[in-house]
């Protein structure tokens, strides 16, 4: 059978992804829904889901290719001026999909961040600002569905710091490996909470030892990780992982210029009734501020 290539430049709507697959639009709504993301017809798909799409359909004589564009986008890295500010460090919170990331993120935020989800599943990226010690810290709430690893690879690439929960009394999992391997690549320090220590069972020491293991050394152990013990369900040192997320952005020392016409990056779209296409953007700098 012949091979067909689909070329994506950066993203593709649900109805040009079915006309290109020669599939009905009801059938790759279904597909999708299937693996988590409810989508309409205008709906787009990043390139890295539309891939996933592509492999669970087993669809094997078509490939998909990444096309190249000359339009120039912006560096979320880019160089600083000598004016450049502090800026509030972006985190995002990672880990296995019982382990309690939801759970640490409503407690930190006072707010439900998923609603309606059922088993607490997060399918899209979000973002929140909290202040601590009146210094403002932006999460980053990213997909904990096993399907859809490249998005949170995507979100682990917008962050300075990466929060990796692991619970005391179930140590490290897969994918608790997977978000230390996405953390390594963005080059984003890294932060243990280890959660779910008023649980019977939980053993600290055996977590350490799992982290270790999977090549995080922790503090305590001579090594250059921090672990905070917490529980996301009584608060327990929440207060202390905030200090840690300040102290890490304060020694990466986190500048931004704030006197140049705004920029960042789109974190998520999707389409709302009544409103149409809805963008999230993270702003890096400029004049509209950033966080």
């Amino acid at each position: 059978m012949e091979e067909k290539t689909i070329q994506i430049a950066g993203s593709i709507t649900v109805d040009e992804l079915a006309k290109a697959l020669g599939l009905s639009v009801t059938e790759l709504i279904g597909e999708l829904f299937k693996n988590g993301i409810v989508a309409t017809i205008n709906q787009r798909l990043d390139f890295e889901t539309a891939s996933i799409i592509v492999s669970e359909l087993g669809l094997e004589n078509v490939k998909l290719e990444k096309k190249n564009t000359s339009t120039k986008t912006s560096d979320f890295h880019r160089e600083l001026s000598d004016k450049a500010v502090v800026r509030p460090p972006v985190v995002a919170v990672m880990g296995h999909v019982d382990h309690g990331k939801t759970t640490l993120l409503d407690t930190l935020l006072h707010k439900k961040t998923v609603e309606g989800e059922a088993g607490g599943i997060t399918q899209h990226i979000s973002a929140y600002q909290l202040k601590h010690d009146d210094r403002i810290i932006t999460f980053l709430d990213t997909p904990g569905h096993e399907a859809f690893a490249a998005i949170r690879q995507h979100g682990a690439m917008l962050t300075d710091i990466v929060v990796i929960v692991v619970a005391a009394d179930d140590g490290v999992k897969p994918q608790t490996i997977e978000a230390i391997n996405f953390a390594k690549s963005a080059n984003a320090k890294i932060i243990v909470a280890i959660n779910k220590i008023d649980r019977e069972g939980a053993d600290i020491q055996r977590t350490m030892a799992d982290l270790s293991n999977n090549g995080l050394q922790p503090e305590e152990w001579g090594g250059d990780i921090i672990t905070v013990p917490i529980s996301a369900k009584l608060g327990t040192n929440l207060d202390k992982l905030l200090d840690m997320i300040l102290l890490t952005a304060d020694i990466e020392e986190l500048k931004a210029d704030i006197h140049i016409p705004a920029e960042g990056l789109v974190i998520e779209s999707h389409m709302e009734t009544g409103r149409g296409s809805v963008v999230n953007l993270l702003f890096s700098g400029g004049e509209r501020g950033f966080g």
